[in-house]
């Protein structure tokens, strides 16, 4: 037991490999006044018995970087005294069906993109690889030579081994009874962390707490939606025919079974449809260190039977051993990773059986994440701020997180919804919604409408995945806006309002844009990161000398509340979320000047982009003259009490009602940029045709890192129009994988199939998508494919 510094800069709660991969990494980048904790031993939470498969191909390109650099990181510590027993034994991912095929292929466009080296094969040549398969009813395989496996507890030691011959302290059995925090302007901050040994001064605490993260974040009145579930898998008593090989991992997710060669037996587990939390109230007992719970042979038996289908000889191999381990789970089945609300209490969690591919990477990103306040790249999918308030609520978070252990195996469709915990937050016009036939889809929580169940042709299907959610719905509503009127509720929008007296330096320092203007002024911009990477996409309103208002997207609200409030301190101001007093509703299209007029007595002939106060009907009202679908119109902004009502007398006017499935296919004909697909932290404004966005000079944050780019955001027309491109496949400029599509879709006034993609300045060649695996030609536009000169949005307006 080491002795307790009175003080660390950094505190890291969690002896598993997620803490000691954090320990490790920041003690390379020389940071060594760090502290880690255990309350038992090294490896006694969920890391002694995780199964130890090491993947590394993922959809998310960031994910998959960061699984490359474990595979790298074990590979090394490999040839060093601290061996973590890493073998590369590659991996397999069999398709047992038409759908899994087509699964693979697309993956292996991923690969591609990735730099991987996964091949498809054969059922025959994947029974090559693993002789103990039966190939009945396989259809193709995917194999990666440079996948492995690792042993988790020996992977541990070895990386706490390092951290603590660099200086960094370990001390074991030491429990964490508190976390002090001081309140600020803008927020608390952590101080001190208590433990049942002494209290140790900090300036960082990250949790690493794996299934107890959500209990110690609950000492700082901080939820993590982590769910310890019961996952199982059976070591084999030895099998014949194994002999001396090496066996890849195998994984036939039409079965939900996986396998690894232990010894000369196989580890052989799965995800059961019908999942189990491991306690009732999620929280592990006090003692529960270095056990395991207690095995269910009911739950497991339709992996046993599965996993005999494709394995037969298991049938006759006796089991040495059931391991039925909790291992901390998330709603969507990817990591908390990040900087809570609280300054300086991180998080690196909610590992999803997932974490041994995956702690190598998440070492590397906390410690830039902690040391620069900054992770490196993008990393939404996997921060921690994804998770708005509404999974403060156990039984929610528990619902969703089921669903998601439930559905592991699954493929994921673009455009798929998750059906649990649901409908929670909705908007005032949501009964008008639901009696009038919407088909709704959910972001954060809230009940959005996709689409209403007015049909359209048949005829524009695309092919293949695109083709699974799509709907003939879309098309009325996407050309009723280009040819009359369309009506949105956007009510989900996060908005954030900034006031004080330094409200105006204040978002000039954080924003790029100019936002010099008078009120009433609406400006579209970016804020940046410090490497210039794009980290808010919002329109700014001013609405008075020391008062805005910050529109973003419904997901991002949490994350760019607290980005404003980490930035604000030297600033007296105030920074607030306001999404719930206000809702919004778009009105777009040529007509809708002449239906919105009757309803009020001002002026509508108020300039683009700019907002007025109004009366609508009877409802007081924030019009913006703004559009995300390339047509004359505005957001039309009320307090939620008046919500209905102004729903109401909007939808007489004629407007056709529609949803944010026609809304996407509009501004990908017209150009404008989606946040999370298109824009984030990866890229920035020069790349992504934004520049008119940023203001010329210095001043904000991010300005220094200005540099010209190197690539540029390309619009891409596909040769066929019924091969449609969703995000993630591969881009091809000569025999050149290049980049992979951020978005596409169809757009049915232009009646083609777009893409975009980041292209390099100097690339030179044919371009080419690979949609399903398939390579179709494409043609680089030179601009929008729709009203290239925004006269259409400007219809009307007086020249300013």
């Amino acid at each position: 037991m080491s002795d307790l510094p009175d003080r660390a800069r950094i505190v890291i709660i969690g002896g598993g490999v997620g803490g000691a991969s954090v320990a490790h990494h920041l003690a390379e980048r020389g940071e060594t006044d760090v502290l880690l904790v255990e309350r038992s031993e090294l490896t006694s939470g969920s890391t002694f018995h995780s199964a130890g498969l090491v993947g590394q191909l993922r959809s998310d390109p960031a994910l998959t970087r960061m699984n490359v650099h474990s595979a790298e990181l074990y590979r090394t510590l490999e040839t060093g005294e601290n061996a973590p027993g890493w073998v590369e034994s590659g991996s397999l991912k069999l398709a047992s069906s038409p759908e899994r095929l087509v699964e693979i292929r697309r993956q292996h466009g991923w690969a591609q993109r990735a730099g991987l080296p996964l091949e498809l094969i054969s059922a025959d040549e994947a029974r090559e690889l693993f002789p103990l398969i039966s190939t009945d009813g396989v259809l193709g395989a995917a194999y990666t030579p440079t996948d492995g496996q690792v042993d988790p507890a020996r992977l541990c030691y070895a990386l706490a081994a390092t951290a603590r011959a660099a200086g960094v302290t370990i001390a074991q059995h030491t429990r964490v009874v508190g976390i002090d925090t001081v309140d600020g302007r803008h927020g608390r901050s952590v101080t001190r962390v208590r433990t049942d040994r002494g209290d140790v001064g900090c300036d960082v605490v990250v949790n690493c707490g794996g299934m107890y993260a959500a209990e110690i974040a609950r000492l700082v009145d901080v939820r993590i939606p982590v769910v310890p579930m019961s996952h199982q898998y059976v070591v084999t008593a030895p099998v014949p025919g194994i002999g001396g090989a090496t066996l890849p991992s195998l994984r036939d997710p039409d079965l939900l079974v996986y396998y690894r060669q232990e010894i000369d037996g196989l580890v052989m587990g799965g995800y059961e449809r019908r999942s189990a939390p491991a306690w009732a109230d999620h929280t592990p007992p006090p003692d529960f260190n270095a056990k395991l719970l207690t095995p269910d042979w009911d739950r497991f038996a339709e992996i046993v039977e599965n996993a005999q289908v494709r394995v037969p000889v298991l049938a006759d191999v006796g089991v040495a051993s059931m391991i039925n381990g909790p291992e901390g789970f998330t709603p969507d089945n990817e990591f908390c990773l990040g900087e809570t609300e609280v300054a300086g209490f991180f998080v690196a969690a909610g590992f999803c059986a997932h974490g041994i591919a995956g702690a190598g990477g998440i070492g590397l990103v906390m410690a830039s994440w902690i040391l620069d306040g900054d992770p490196g790249m993008d990393l939404w999918h996997m921060d921690v701020r994804r998770f708005g308030a509404h999974y403060r609520s156990p039984g929610y978070t528990l619902a969703r997180t089921r669903e998601n252990y439930e559905s592991y195996y699954d493929i994921r469709y673009p455009g798929g919804e998750r059906l649990a915990g649901r409908p929670l937050r909705t908007s005032p016009a949501y009964p008008w919604h639901a009696a009038h036939g919407a088909v709704f889809g959910e972001k954060a929580g809230w009940e959005r409408v996709n689409h209403y169940s007015v049909a359209g042709s048949e005829d524009l299907r695309p092919r293949g995945w695109a083709g699974r959610n799509w709907s003939p719905c879309v098309e009325p509503e996407h050309v009723a806006v280009r040819s009359a009127a369309g009506l949105f509720d956007e009510s989900s929008f996060a908005k954030i309002e900034i006031t004080g007296p330094d409200a105006a330096a204040f978002c000039a320092r954080v924003f790029a844009g100019d936002l010099d203007r008078p009120p009433g002024a609406v400006v579209y911009t970016q804020a940046l990161d410090e490497r210039g990477g794009i980290e808010m996409d919002v329109t700014v309103t001013r609405v008075a000398t020391s008062s805005y208002l910050v529109v973003t997207g419904t997901a991002f609200g949490p994350h760019d509340l607290g980005w404003l409030r980490r930035h604000a301190g030297p600033f007296d101001v105030d920074v607030t979320d306001v999404t719930s007093a206000w809702a919004c509703f778009g009105l777009w299209g040529p007509d809708a000047r002449s239906l919105l007029a009757p309803l009020t007595t001002a002026s509508l002939s108020f300039p683009y982009p700019s907002m007025r106060e109004i009366v609508v009907g009877d409802v007081p009202v924030r019009a913006l003259r703004v559009t995300y679908v390339g047509e004359l119109g505005w957001e039309l902004y009320c307090p939620t009490e008046y919500g209905a009502a102004l729903w109401s007398v909007l939808a007489g006017t004629g407007a056709t009602p529609g949803g944010y499935r026609a809304i996407e296919s509009l501004r990908l004909e017209k150009g404008y940029r989606a946040r999370g697909s298109d824009i984030g932290p990866d890229t920035t404004p020069d790349e992504a045709g934004l520049s008119f966005a940023v203001r010329a000079g210095g001043g904000y944050i991010g300005a220094d890192a200005r540099r010209p780019p190197t690539r540029k955001l390309r619009c891409l027309v596909l040769e066929d129009p019924r091969s449609v491109a969703l995000g993630g496949e591969p881009v091809r400029v000569g025999e050149h994988v290049v980049g992979q599509v951020t978005s596409g879709g169809y757009g049915y006034t232009v009646a083609s199939s777009i893409a975009y993609a980041y292209l390099p300045l100097d690339a030179v060649g044919p371009v080419a998508v690979a949609v399903d695996g398939d390579w179709v030609g494409a043609t680089v536009a030179k601009g929008a494919l729709y009203d290239p000169k925004g006269t259409r949005i400007r219809a009307g307006a007086p020249a300013r």
